[in-house]
């Protein structure tokens, strides 16, 4: 999966140029219009009050901006940010040394905040809503409960799976931001931002067939166009033209709507392993040699936004759209029970 050109996971050698591609102000994020002008309100709002901003989550598909917005929030309020993730917080220990660390005003960015431990969760829960930190000091009858006063701070968590919050936690940010797949148009303001930026010579019709084959998602379309300037520089004058564009994307096998070998080769899994499904998720990971939760949060959100396939309560659907894109016939009787 980490060799996939069109995966919205983001590898540590991605980290630093994706870092000096990242627009640091509200004003020069592009796309989720609506998250903007919501957020513009709630960060103002806190400004005119020298309050901190109330806890945000966002969530949605890997790679559409979670982390940039949370940035983007720490910059508008004029504080810093740090930095941390569910699985990194294993012990109680370690959520009290971040949170008694923290600076008034200060945001923590909380990524996969859906797995966090549930005693960490827990406790996290006064910290959110009271600014206040219950330690338990010593064991057995001897134990005392020292409750320690926090600044105020604000928690900006981020998930690919907001249903696998806990009701609790999820009650206790004020603000909730679903982020879209991103639009074409977006794409190409977003392709054209960072052609700039890195000195890339490319033309409009060229900066169209990237942004269209980008999954609606700038971080695969930031990767496209950096190995299409490669292409560009070798096997053409380093302009960055459709023509160019199209053969270099053609190489790398990704189709005209995104598709890599990986997303056809689980289709035609459904389609030709299990007569179109439905398949149970376990079966089909068995089948394409991936793990389940890779399939849920990295191939199938794409899928399922295309109308490729389907979740039923007997599992999953190769639907008409995605026969008709590799090129096969779907079976009449499947359409018949599956509109």
């Amino acid at each position: 999966m980490k060799d996939r050109l069109v995966s919205p996971q983001m590898s540590e050698e991605e980290q630093l140029i994706e870092t000096s591609l990242r627009p640091h102000r509200l004003a020069e994020y592009i796309g989720q219009e609506k998250i903007k002008q919501n957020l513009s309100i709630l960060l103002e709002a806190a400004r005119r009050r020298h309050e901190s901003v109330d806890h945000v989550l966002l969530y949605g598909p890997p790679g559409l901006g979670k982390t940039t917005l949370c940035n983007i929030i720490a910059a508008e309020m004029g504080v810093s940010m740090k930095t941390t993730s569910g699985p990194a917080i294993e012990h109680a220990g370690d959520l009290a040394s971040i949170l008694t660390g923290l600076q008034p005003g200060e945001v923590l960015f909380i990524d996969e905040i859906h797995r966090l431990a549930r005693a960490i969760e827990e406790r996290l829960y006064s910290a959110m809503e009271d600014f206040a930190l219950d330690v338990v000091i010593g064991k057995g009858p001897g134990a005392k409960s020292l409750r320690l006063s926090l600044p105020p701070f604000t928690i900006v968590g981020a998930t690919t799976r907001v249903g696998a919050l806990t009701a609790p936690l999820r009650d206790r940010f004020g603000a909730i931001y679903r982020l879209e797949y991103y639009e074409v148009s977006a794409l190409e303001s977003i392709l054209t931002r960072s052609a700039h930026i890195l000195k890339v010579p490319a033309e409009a019709d060229g900066i169209r067939e990237i942004a269209g084959r980008a999954r609606g998602t700038p971080r695969i379309v930031n990767r496209l166009l950096k190995r299409v300037r490669d292409y560009a520089q070798v096997k053409a004058d380093g302009v960055i033209t459709r023509d160019v564009a199209r053969a270099a994307l053609d190489i790398l096998e990704i189709d005209e709507i995104g598709l890599d070998q990986t997303d056809r080769n689980m289709l035609l899994s459904i389609i030709q392993k299990f007569n179109g499904g439905p398949v149970g998720l376990d079966t089909l990971a068995a089948s394409t040699s991936e793990d389940t939760e890779t399939i849920e949060d990295v191939y199938e959100p794409y899928l399922l936004q295309l109308g490729f396939i389907a979740r039923t309560p007997r599992g999953r659907v190769a639907m008409r759209a995605a026969y008709e894109h590799l090129g096969l016939t779907p079976p009449t009787s499947l359409w018949t029970a599956i509109p």
